[in-house]
């Protein structure tokens, strides 16, 4: 049987008896709106930029600044905590994975590294708990990014928030969300392998 993510996350949050501080990663300004929503008014929410999967500079400060626009127009007003562009942690867990399709192991490797960047960042600060906006798109897979979340969480012994944010038209609003503040919304995910993937698809479907 498939688990709902969502609705264990809504069991966590009605037996809060405060409201714990969360770290949240985010991917990008869309994602990130279908998701602090959901989150603002139960958790002391602060935000970790760190997308080292992202190959160009150019597009990293993009996505970078987009977010920080966005947790402005939106009165929001998030503490963030900003790591600087470095592909190169990317780059050294997708050796030897560079022809996995998209949503392969290299993907999974690539959760795993911005989720374990989250929760020693979170055990560092003394956050209750962390989680990411991924899975608030429909191409990723909540199920797997649970997974790793808490395997990582019990690892730092820090709470990792199981969700699907995608739940409860989490993905819808991020769309609706995107056209309210003219967010700017990329056709792939950040890394080398996906903008050529997606490239080929676009020339593919010209013929």
């Amino acid at each position: 049987m498939k688990i709902n993510f969502d609705e264990i996350m809504q069991q966590e949050i009605k037996a809060l008896k405060s409201k714990p501080k969360l770290l949240l990663h985010v991917c990008c300004a869309p994602c990130s709106s279908g998701v602090i929503d959901k989150l603002y008014k139960n958790f002391e929410v602060s935000v970790l930029f760190y997308n080292p999967n992202i190959s160009e500079s150019e597009e990293y400060l993009k996505r970078k600044e987009e977010f920080l626009r966005y947790n402005k127009d939106s009165k929001y007003n998030l503490k963030i905590i900003d790591c600087e562009h470095c592909d190169a942690d990317f780059l050294k867990i997708a050796k030897g994975l560079e022809n996995e399709p998209e949503g392969g192991k290299r993907c999974t490797e690539c959760f795993r590294l911005r989720l374990t960047k989250t929760a020693q960042i979170a055990k560092k600060y003394g956050f209750d708990y962390f989680t990411t906006t991924l899975s608030v798109s429909p191409y990723k897979n909540a199920e797997l990014l649970n997974e790793l979340g808490k395997e990582i969480g019990e690892k730092f012994a820090v709470k990792y928030l199981l969700s699907d944010f995608k739940k409860r038209n989490g993905y819808l609003n991020s769309i609706i969300n995107s056209e309210k503040y003219n967010l700017y919304r990329q056709d792939y995910c950040g890394c080398i392998y996906s903008k050529l993937e997606r490239e080929k698809y676009k020339n593919n479907s010209k013929k």
